[in-house]
């Protein structure tokens, strides 16, 4: 699964228009490992700065309450406050421009991750299936609608070396459109839209003989 915040995927160079890379260890996927947290850093990475008053209001929950989760957020680096904008009583926070990468096999057996570990994976998958439900709920224009996909290919029988190599060639095609686009910045004109790629891969357990 490819993210801001990647899960078990194999490490590759980064491209020159990608943010740099940091691996998650253990204190800070306990410290990102919360459903408020989460959607906290999700809304400053795709919709830039925002203050505690206005993530509160778009997230209907109390603004100290976002407060105490921004600053849990900024000790474990995950966000930063916005220099030169706002005030003491109201600071304006960035997430941080890199891709966060985790390796889950190094936590699935340490009972003091375990827990933390499956809060944010439950997470990723909850916002995933969010982001698709909210895109086909939503009004689009013919040929918006058109140039998005939903698909799903269950024909296919691989070794674990071959589903590797097949989500790094899929990841690299990724790459190759971020940089001929410069990462997405102000890119393509007034007809460009912020895009969500998402993609799952995974075995599935066959049915025993009968």
């Amino acid at each position: 699964m490819t993210d801001d915040a990647s899960v078990h995927q194999p490490s590759r160079p980064a491209s020159p228009a990608a943010p740099p890379t940091r691996t998650m260890d253990a204190r800070s996927l306990r410290g990102l490992a919360h459903p408020l947290r989460m959607r906290i850093l999700e809304l400053l990475t795709l919709d830039g700065p925002d203050t505690a008053t206005g993530l509160g209001r778009r997230l209907g929950e109390n603004t100290g309450t976002v407060s105490w989760h921004l600053r849990h957020l900024a000790d474990h680096g995950f966000i930063a406050e916005e220099t030169g904008r706002g005030t003491r009583r109201e600071r304006w926070w960035q997430a941080v421009r890199v891709s966060h990468r985790l390796n889950t096999t190094e936590f699935r057996d340490d009972p003091d991750t375990q827990g933390a570990l499956s809060v944010y994976l439950d997470e990723i998958v909850r916002r995933g299936f969010h982001q698709v439900a909210t895109y086909l709920a939503e009004d689009w224009d013919l040929v918006w609608r058109d140039a998005g996909m939903l698909s799903r290919w269950s024909d296919l029988r691989l070794t674990p070396s071959q589903l590797e190599a097949l989500n790094a060639e899929l990841t690299s095609v990724i790459d190759r459109h971020r940089e001929a686009t410069g990462g997405g910045d102000a890119a393509g004109g007034e007809e460009a839209l912020p895009v969500m790629i998402q993609l799952q891969s995974f075995p599935r357990r066959e049915r025993d003989a009968r």
